[in-house]
């Protein structure tokens, strides 16, 4: 059947301008790095893309690893994008990545070299059926790779008309701020930076905010659920469809199931109830709080979940109250995986 977009898709979502650019992006994105490989159905991945759209998320947020298999998300994504979306194109900000492995032999290893991330996008655009992607990330700082070469390869994919917009995820302040430098001798911003930052991971205060502000980049993160452990999915246990028990959900890890978050977690939990909010909402909102993040990439493994997400922006505000009993509950739960990559002066 025909895919006609909601009439209604704009009523409801809040933008925010990202950075000092012109570009708006909705205060909630999604994010295809689970559940649209080749593990999920086709009919699941486009019910959520659909959803997503039809409340007003105009930003699908890709990667070139995505899947598993590598490359299957973006695949499946381009195989929706031409049967449904395709008459949406300037309505959509569709982003993906470069910078973790992906193909055998030397070049294909990940990182930044030149080499590597422009055949990476003109690979990604391939999958995906595009002519350009509206932005393209360096997805890690690679500290093999000077970084003169690897932001000289984001600007060479603008001058080349494959990306709008480029952008970072995962460096730390300081590389944040060099990136931007580089960037601007070759006359291209740095638009937008991608941290993972929630309850439990909160690394991004310390230096990060200040540092996009100052350069007027935006900022959206990703896993402000922490790969679920921020929902009502782990209060009780771990049930069996968890994302830790299936294919491509290693990415979450026994150890960051602790008792000790999972005690906080619990305490989060009632702060939200008494809110009117179950604890995925809150985690959002709490997530968005912070007018330098632009928008949060949600993560859905039905349209459910995209609905109850969304429904998040409806209680935005927190008291003060409120947010010192957060802060008394969010600490650091150990469950960086990125840590790494961010972690380099």
């Amino acid at each position: 059947m025909t895919y006609l977009a909601s009439p209604q898709r704009y009523e409801a979502m809040q933008y925010r301008t990202c950075g000092r650019s012109g570009l708006k992006l909705p205060l909630m994105s999604l994010g295809l790095w689970h559940n649209f490989g080749d593990t999920n159905t086709l009919a699941s991945q486009r019910d959520m893309l659909r959803t997503a759209f039809d409340l007003g998320i105009t930003h699908f947020d890709l990667a070139n690893n995505y899947g598993p298999p590598y490359g299957a998300a973006e695949t499946n994504f381009g195989h929706l994008y031409k049967e449904d979306f395709k008459p949406y194109r300037d309505e959509l900000i569709v982003s993906t990545k470069a910078g973790w492995d992906m193909w055998p032999g030397p070049y294909g290893q990940g990182g930044g070299s030149r080499k590597y991330v422009l055949a990476s996008l003109d690979q990604s655009l391939q999958r995906m059926g595009l002519d350009y992607v509206d932005i393209f990330y360096s997805h890690r700082f690679d500290p093999d790779t000077p970084l003169e070469e690897t932001m000289g390869a984001l600007a060479h994919a603008v001058q080349q008309g494959k990306a709008l917009y480029v952008g970072v995820s995962s460096y730390s302040a300081e590389k944040t701020a060099e990136a931007a430098r580089l960037l601007a001798e070759w006359k291209v911003p740095c638009l937008i930076h991608q941290p993972s930052y929630n309850m439990l991971n909160r690394w991004i205060e310390e230096d990060l905010l200040d540092t996009l502000a100052s350069q007027g980049m935006g900022c959206i993160t990703f896993t402000a659920l922490a790969q679920g452990i921020l929902s009502d999915k782990y209060l009780n246990g771990i049930p069996e469809d968890a994302r830790i028990n299936r294919p491509g959900g290693g990415s979450l890890q026994k150890a960051h199931l602790s008792d000790e978050n999972l005690e906080r977690v619990r305490g989060l939990n009632e702060i939200a109830k008494a809110r009117g909010q179950t604890l995925a909402q809150m985690a959002l909102a709490w997530v968005l709080r912070d007018p330098r993040v632009t928008s949060t990439l949600i993560g859905a493994s039905s349209s459910a979940q995209i609905r109850e997400n969304v429904a998040a922006l409806q209680n935005l505000g927190f008291s003060a109250r409120e947010l010192a009993d957060i802060d008394a509950l969010a600490k650091e739960g150990a469950i960086n995986l990125w840590a790494g990559s961010s972690s380099h002066k």
